[in-house]
């Protein structure tokens, strides 16, 4: 016979019963009383013993909810109700992010196929455990796990706008964490190399990584707004952390910009094809594949494959390169400003260190000694 109860910190009553095949099922029932709640566990057991379609049962449930509740109950598909949701996610948050969130659901959109046009409803816990294991085949676990939070964000604002009454989301658990790929500094010789193999637009941006120790997306956005040549300083507010920074720029890098700059009245964008692909996806991803090559280039890494096969590891998964990629420009620029004996509260302010952990460590460090950071890492 079917029952109901309550979950920990949930309102909403849920139903208990048996199917045909004698498995125990539970689904929520979207009200507070256990009387209503009583009658649509009933009708989910009878619609189970029947074999009924989904939509049948959801019809059987709809009547029910609008028999107790007196409204009707939403019926949408997912790709429905996922275009919506992605349009209140605009305004509320960044532009890169509103990217990752339509990347993620237009993966599970293509994975569920015909069905992303049936009604949401019909979406199972068993449909988003086999999107996440397909992934794990081919990505890291970040990028799987990701993916992963979008939909339960989805969801949940499924079930809080009273579209389903169950999130097949809640109880699916994140991958597990790949062992992550070891990131080391470039050596002195490797950033000549390097260098040596790039042309003039890709010189500036390994510069500016280096002696900003900014991430790939921050330089690439970069616009000669954001540089004050008077004071040699570039002034950036971080894609990550939203963190506002005034960087010194040292005087070897400070000379390269004057004389790109030359007479010209520059009001555009520092590295323009960088740019050009960070504004046209929101991603890194793009340039940060040019860097790979250019590395493979200067013989420091493997060159990327353009194919992907069901057994090449994912992005960042168990890939033999060294551990040399752009970010360890940053890691770089840290490891030669400690062993220039800069103090590490001044190292940490330089690259916009964004720990909360390691920030309530430091005091606010002035503009002399992050000058002095700067100044501090070698001229190449």
């Amino acid at each position: 016979m079917a029952f109901v109860f309550k979950r920990p910190h949930s309102r909403y009553y849920h139903a208990g019963f048996i199917d045909k095949n004698g498995k125990r099922r539970n689904a929520s029932t979207g009200v507070t009383s256990s009387k209503q709640a009583q009658k649509i566990a009933d009708a989910y057991e009878a619609a189970a013993n029947k074999r009924r379609s989904a939509k049948q049962v959801r019809d059987v449930i709809a009547d029910l909810h609008k028999e107790i509740t007196g409204e009707d109950l939403t019926a949408q598909s997912f790709k429905t109700f996922s275009e919506a949701w992605l349009v209140t996610k605009g305004p509320e948050v960044s532009a890169a992010t509103l990217v990752f969130y339509k990347n993620a659901v237009n993966k599970f959109t293509l994975f569920l196929g015909e069905k992303a046009n049936e009604d949401i409803t019909t979406i199972t816990q068993e449909d988003i455990t086999r999107f996440r294991n397909q992934e794990a085949k081919t990505l890291a676990s970040k990028t799987v796990n990701h993916d992963l939070k979008c939909l339960k964000m989805l969801f949940k604002a499924a079930r809080r706008d009273r579209v389903i009454s169950d999130d097949p989301s809640e109880f699916v658990k994140t991958a597990k964490r790949t062992q992550p790929t070891t990131r080391r500094p470039f050596t002195t010789e490797e950033l000549q190399k390097v260098l040596a193999a790039a042309d003039d637009e890709w010189q500036s941006l390994i510069r500016f990584g280096l002696y900003t120790g900014q991430r790939l997306g921050d330089l690439a956005a970069l616009t000669w707004q954001n540089v004050d040549l008077e004071r040699a300083e570039l002034r950036i507010t971080t894609q990550k952390t939203s963190k506002s920074l005034i960087l010194p720029l040292p005087p070897h890098l400070l000379e390269r910009l004057k004389e790109a700059v030359g007479n010209k009245v520059t009001t555009g964008p520092i590295h323009p094809s960088a740019y050009e692909s960070w504004k046209q996806s929101g991603k890194t991803s793009t340039i940060s594949s040019q860097f790979v090559n250019l590395l493979a280039k200067a013989g420091l890494r493997k060159r990327k494959p353009h194919r992907k096969s069901a057994n090449a590891p994912g992005r960042g998964v168990g890939s033999s390169t060294g551990g040399l990629s752009f970010h360890c420009l940053r890691h770089t620029a840290v490891s030669m400003m400690k062993d220039a004996g800069i103090p590490e509260a001044a190292v940490m302010e330089l690259v916009g260190h964004d720990s909360e952990q390691m920030s309530a460590h430091y005091t606010h460090v002035g503009r002399d000694a992050l000058k002095k950071a700067a100044e501090s890492l070698p001229v190449l």
